[in-house]
């Protein structure tokens, strides 16, 4: 355990780049063996949008993890944020951190992705996928990565979080992303118990679902308690899933990279059930 931080601090970029590329391989690998859904689409194109969009978040995430250096530096100079007001045991640092890093730089900014409507514009570009498999965690708006970049910075100064454990955080959040996306069947004798601490396949794809008010539920990332807390929850029966968004069912807008960019600058649509107005 006392390994743990200093082994992420250090790791290189390569080897977290394996490490995703290791998940999706291992992902892909179950989905054929395992899937919840046949599903009948084109994969490899499928794949190639949403890959697309993962190359332009890591050019963002290059660019904008000077933010993230320079929060945890202030942080450590000033010994500020909520993890440095007690000494913690190591073990109780990690998993307070872990939670408080979910709830600020994802739950928090999700949230609000789905109450604020400029925000939802860009966020709703995830929610168009109409095949929900591993590349579909991969799939968000260069806008929306900006957003979440932001979020993310906010959360290390809030928590004071070392910069170990901000990239332990990321590397989990990574694996969760394939993991709750990916096209398997899990039993719901083993998926149900665990949704009540962890973000699971059934519990994040009930979030995909098409229409309200399933999309505006389940909001977590790694961890299900935030949802349960603020009761943010919903559920539906898997054999009852439709996945997309009731605005954009149109196969030529939600398979066109074009368009996708073009979405959080089109005429709002309100869909069946909204809170916005139009």
């Amino acid at each position: 355990m006392q390994d743990i931080l200093p082994f992420f601090e250090t790791v290189p970029s390569s080897t977290r780049s394996i490490f995703l590329v290791s998940g999706l391989g291992l992902f892909l690998s179950i989905e054929a063996i395992v899937p919840l859904f046949r599903m009948d689409y084109n994969k490899v194109k499928h794949a190639g949008i949403n890959l697309t969009f993962t190359l332009i978040t890591l050019v963002i995430n290059l660019i904008g993890a000077s933010l993230i250096v320079a929060a945890v530096d202030f942080s450590e100079t000033h010994q500020s944020g909520l993890l440095n007001m007690v000494e913690l045991p190591l073990w109780l640092y990690v998993i307070f951190g872990l939670t408080l890093l979910d709830l600020i730089g994802a739950w928090l900014i999700h949230w609000l992705e789905h109450r604020v409507k400029w925000m939802w514009m860009f966020h709703l570009v995830h929610h168009t996928d109409p095949n929900i498999d591993v590349t579909s965690g991969l799939r968000h708006h260069p806008g929306e990565n900006i957003l979440r970049l932001l979020f993310t910075t906010l959360a290390v100064l809030s928590t004071g979080a070392s910069f170990g454990l901000v990239m332990l955080y990321q590397t989990i959040s990574a694996f969760f992303a394939a993991l709750t996306h990916a096209n398997i069947q899990v039993l719901n004798w083993i998926d149900k118990p665990l949704s009540w601490v962890f973000v699971t396949p059934n519990f994040h794809k009930t979030h995909h679902h098409y229409i309200l008010p399933q999309t505006d539920s389940n909001y977590g990332n790694i961890f299900s308690i935030w949802d349960h807390i603020f009761s943010t929850t919903s559920q539906i029966d898997m054999k009852d899933m439709k996945y997309g968004i009731d605005t954009h069912m149109n196969l030529s807008e939600h398979s066109s990279i074009k368009n996708l960019l073009m979405i959080p600058f089109q005429k709002y649509r309100r869909p069946v059930g909204s809170k916005f107005d139009e």
